[in-house]
């Protein structure tokens, strides 16, 4: 007895090799607005892995995605090419939890019943609503028990351990994704609802969300969820976690998404200080940084006096401000616009994130007026996302942002996805 006392005493608790779970983000062009997904595998068949691409979106209670459900499932009776998964029952407390209190807001769903039930089984599925978010349109979806796979990273590269998670999600039919980009099939939810997917990320990972979005499509950026290092090439020994600035994220009643409190915008030598009371919403679906209309005003007039030497175009729907550029001297004459937080850290908004090029000689300021009564007074957007690494820590439940990489000579696009094995 003493010396398995002493052998349990001696033993070292597992400590896995990776820190935290990472997966590619794709930007989508073909579509009306740009978009952007992070690629999951979904199921094991044939001695391989099925991927499938999710929209990512920071604000959606739970996941769903193009699937079926099938009771009973064996090997041979889900159609081919298509992923099957387990019924959640209208009489599980999931139903009755996701329909009432984590479900999505929008008075132009449905209401939903419990008369549906798959052959064989006899019992009633549970339909919940999904609205989609590029078209702010609602259908119906089946909550189901669901899981995905998903590569793991000591922060340099990918490792050859995975990492399972099982979530409730929702299948959908496929027309629900027609307005998507032409490979993405589901929308991921990481969200701080329960059930999006960051509540069903446990040990050893750390409750951190990162996201570093790419400026094109050509290469893809990075999704990282643990408590890193980050590792971006060419420089291989700067853990990018040590260039952010931090500032608390906000809880705001009847949202899933993360907020945060600018206390003023600055360009060149003018502050325009905001109200108390505004927040500022993150997303990951709107393109461009929306303001409310008194805000917006100040921003395109102060922009504008620290412009004067850039002549001037008709403006290009949605966009109020827009200059003539013929030649790349242009972006060296326009200002960073800086949003400062009550610590005194700031968010700089370089030219690369700020403007939009709409024609060869025609490129715009990428902010839009959104009215004098829209719901959130600042959303931030996805072009000003792009090449900023972003963390959304939910165990201090603050926000880090880097401001712009590739004044740091790299970029979201560089992230050695090289396979390494994890012993």
């Amino acid at each position: 007895m003493v010396l398995v006392f002493i052998s349990h005493e001696h033993q070292q608790p597992y400590v896995p090799p990776y820190t935290s779970i990472v997966a590619p983000v794709t930007k989508h062009t073909d579509v009306a607005k740009p978009l952007y997904s992070v690629q999951f595998m979904t199921s094991y068949v044939n001695m391989r892995y099925n991927h499938q691409n999710f929209l990512i979106d920071i604000d959606a209670p739970f996941i769903w995605h193009d699937c079926i459900l099938q009771w009973n499932i064996y090997p041979g009776s889900c159609p081919a090419n298509t992923l099957c998964t387990y019924p959640v029952s209208c009489e599980e407390y999931q139903c009755t939890d996701t329909r009432t209190t984590y479900s999505y807001k929008n008075p132009s769903c449905p209401p939903v019943t419990n008369g549906s039930t798959l052959p064989g089984w006899g019992y009633c599925t549970c339909p919940v609503n999904v609205v989609n978010p590029v078209t702010g349109s609602c259908c119906q979806a089946l909550l189901n028990y669901d899981g995905f796979t998903v590569n793991t990273s000591n922060g340099r590269n990918v490792l050859t351990d995975t990492y399972g998670s099982y979530p409730n999600a929702a299948c959908a039919p496929s027309s629900a994704f027609g307005s998507f980009p032409s490979d993405v099939t589901g929308v991921m939810a990481f969200s701080t609802s329960p059930y999006a997917l960051p509540a069903y990320l446990y040990q050893p990972l750390k409750r951190s969300l990162a996201i570093c979005f790419p400026s094109n499509s050509s290469a893809p950026g990075v999704l990282f969820f643990g408590s890193g290092p980050y590792y971006l090439l060419p420089q291989s020994n700067v853990d990018i976690k040590s260039l952010l600035s931090y500032t608390p994220l906000i809880k705001q009643p009847g949202s899933f998404g993360y907020f945060i409190r600018i206390t003023s915008i600055i360009i060149k030598w003018s502050s325009i200080v905001l109200p108390a009371d505004v927040t500022t919403k993150l997303s990951t679906i709107e393109p461009y940084t929306t303001l409310r209309s008194d805000i917006y005003k100040r921003v395109i007039w102060t922009f504008s006096f620290y412009t004067p030497g850039i002549p001037r175009a008709k403006p290009v729907a949605p966009f109020g401000l827009c200059f003539r550029t013929f030649t790349d001297r242009f972006v060296l004459m326009v200002p960073d616009i800086d949003l400062m937080f009550s610590n005194g850290n700031k968010w700089s908004i370089s030219p690369s994130n700020s403007l939009k090029k709409v024609t060869k000689d025609v490129t715009c300021l990428a902010f839009i007026d959104g009215g004098a009564t829209t719901e959130h007074a600042i959303v931030i957007g996805t072009l000003q996302f792009e090449d900023n690494f972003l963390e959304f820590d939910l165990e201090n439940l603050t926000f880090g942002f880097s401001s712009s990489l590739l004044r740091r000579q790299t970029a979201c696009a560089n992230f050695n996805f090289t396979l390494t094995s994890s012993s």
